[in-house]
Parts: structure tokens; sequence; C-alpha cells
């Protein structure tokens, strides 16, 4: 069984209520009719209600389970508008204009998780990344303890030897351009928890250099060093070694010879980067060059889990992304 179907299995037992809040998109909805039949979540459409029982006919989709929620019809938009005006206030959001944006779907869904009306929410087909991370920004917030919002992507080798069976985390490839070490550890610690819900296996989190344990010395690799430390301080219990060289991290036998008595190195399952240059060249190089498939990016470090989509998106990709919310979901749900 692959990653993919795996991930399948585990959300169909912990089915949690997600959000699809692009509802009108003929790619939700086939998307929504694929959940709905295996039985992957909960799904609520976010959408003007006859729009979406319309294009449903068209496109010959049924949906017996799945809720549909228009914004401007909910007998909580009141509510949600006044949460949004009491987290967005002191940034000087009016009522009035928390009142307008409650109305926008990426906005409403977002009101529902932090509301805990809904476990998780999906979407970015038709809105842009920035778009969407700023609504979850703006309704659920970063998770306690947490310091930003970052991305992982789920690598999948055609070599079983290396990381868990063959997958390894990357992060962060997408969203932070230059971590400090303190938010290099906050990576490194969302990273972790993720690959314990998603994969299911104990972490075992690499924190990358061009140095290991001081064969260089630079200011770059001292800040990797300081991360290390932040997270061993705050996730005593975790596995994590640095500074690491990338094959000293994932050989056992070059890992022994570089970092003999290393409890990660030649065994990491998770590979952060110092900056998000070196990751995002580094997935994608193992993508096109090592023939790994790349799952993602999602999202971690807020509250409750908001996945972004690419706007090039296929049905399958959406749902695929809805049994990974649905797990992180459930998994925090559990943490909690």
């Amino acid at each position: 069984m692959g990653i993919i179907e795996q991930l399948r299995a585990r959300a169909k037992q912990r089915q949690q209520r997600i959000v699809l809040f692009e509802g009108e998109e003929d790619r939700t909805l086939v998307a929504a009719g694929t959940i709905e039949k295996e039985g992957l979540a909960k799904i609520i459409l976010v959408g003007q209600v006859d729009k979406v029982q319309k294009r449903l006919k068209e496109l010959g989709i049924t949906l017996a389970a799945t809720t549909v929620i228009d914004p401007a019809q909910s007998d909580k938009l009141r509510a949600y508008a006044q949460l949004l005006y009491e987290k967005r206030r002191a940034k000087g959001m009016t009522e009035m204009e928390a009142a307008d944006t409650a109305r926008i779907p990426r906005y409403f869904a977002g009101c529902m998780l932090a509301a805990g009306d809904a476990d998780g929410s999906v979407g970015g087909a038709l809105n842009t990344t920035g778009d969407t991370v700023r609504a979850a920004l703006w309704t659920v917030g970063v998770a306690p303890g947490m310091s930003l919002v970052s991305s992982f992507f789920i690598m999948v080798s055609p070599r079983p030897n290396l990381g868990s069976n063959g997958i390894v985390l990357f992060a962060d490839c997408a969203v932070v351009p230059q971590p400090t070490s303190t938010q290099l550890a906050d990576i490194a610690i969302a990273t972790a928890e993720n690959a314990r819900a998603l994969l299911d296996v104990e972490p075992r989190v690499a924190m990358l250099s061009f140095s290991t344990k001081g064969s260089a010395d630079h200011p770059l690799v001292e800040a990797v060093r300081e991360a290390t430390q932040y997270v061993k301080a705050r996730a005593p219990q975790l596995m994590v070694d640095g500074e690491l060289q990338l094959d000293a991290a994932l050989i056992p036998e070059v890992g022994q010879r570089k970092a003999p008595g290393s409890p990660v190195a030649g065994h990491a399952n998770v590979l952060i980067f110092p900056d998000l240059n070196s990751a995002n060249i580094g997935y994608k190089l193992t993508e096109r060059f090592g023939g790994c498939e790349a799952i993602g990016p999602i999202l971690q470090g807020l509250a409750k889990p908001a996945n972004d989509l690419s706007r090039g998106c296929k049905a399958e990709d959406i749902v695929n992304t809805v049994a990974m919310t649905s797990i992180q979901a459930a998994s925090m749900k559990g943490r909690r």
C-alpha cells in the first residue's frame, strides 16, 4: 500500500469535519463526491446553495451527507463577524470591516475553525497562497508555543532504505525565506509532530548544514547549532541532532563515520533545511534528479489545520489534501 492509500485509510478511521471554502468550483465538487463516497471526512462546502446544487446536478454528482453553507445566509455570520473583530481590532479592523470580511468564503471557513464548528479547511484552487494563508492567520492564528506558519513536503523515494521506508519530510520548502534560529526550531518541532501524525513513525530530525559536528565554522553553521539546542530544550523527548550534512543524515555508514553515537545520523526521516533557498532547491532537485514524488506543500504551525492548494490542482489532489488535513486535525485533538 502506497503512502496516499495509507493516508486515506487513516483519514477514514478518524473522520473529521473539513471545510472546502471554494464550494462552487468544479474540481472541489468532484473531490467532495469522492470524499463522501470513500468516507474520508465529513465535508462542509461553502458557497451559494442554489449554485452548488445546480452545478452538482450538471456534473452528475450526488452528495447525501455533505453540508452546503452560504455565508450570507448563515445564522452564525454575526457571531463570526464578532469573532473576527475581536481578533483583529487591535490591528485596526472596524466592526463593519469584520462584518464584510466574514462573508468572504475563506474567512468564513477560518471563523468556523476558530469557533469549533469545523476541524480543518482546504482551499486555494481559486485563491492565491497569500490570500489563503492570510485568512487562516487572521482567524485561526498560530498554535500555542509557535511563532510562525511554515510548511513541509512529504518526499517519497524509490529507495526504501532512506528515511522511513523511502519517505522523508522536508521543511520549510515554501513559506519562511530566512528563519532565525528560534524559528528554525519551531519548524523542526512542527514537522516532527506531523511526521508522527501522518506517517505514524517516531521522528528522527536532522538539522541540516554544510558542516557536520564542527567540520566547518561559520555564522550560518552556528545558527543551525543554536536551533538544534533550542529544539532539545523545548522538546527533550525528540530525537534531533545537528548540525549534519545531508549524507551524514541519511546514509548509515556516513553518519557513523561523521557523527558516531548520534541517535539520528544515517537514519533521519525529517530534514530541516537552514533556509528557503536550500529547501526549495533541495526538494525540486530530489524530485527531478532523484525520481522522488513530492506531496505538498502542507502548512503547519496553525492552531488548527488550514491547507493550501495549487491553482493548477486536480480533484484528486484536493481529496489527498483533505485526507492529510483530517489526520492533522485528529492528531491535534489528541495532543490537546
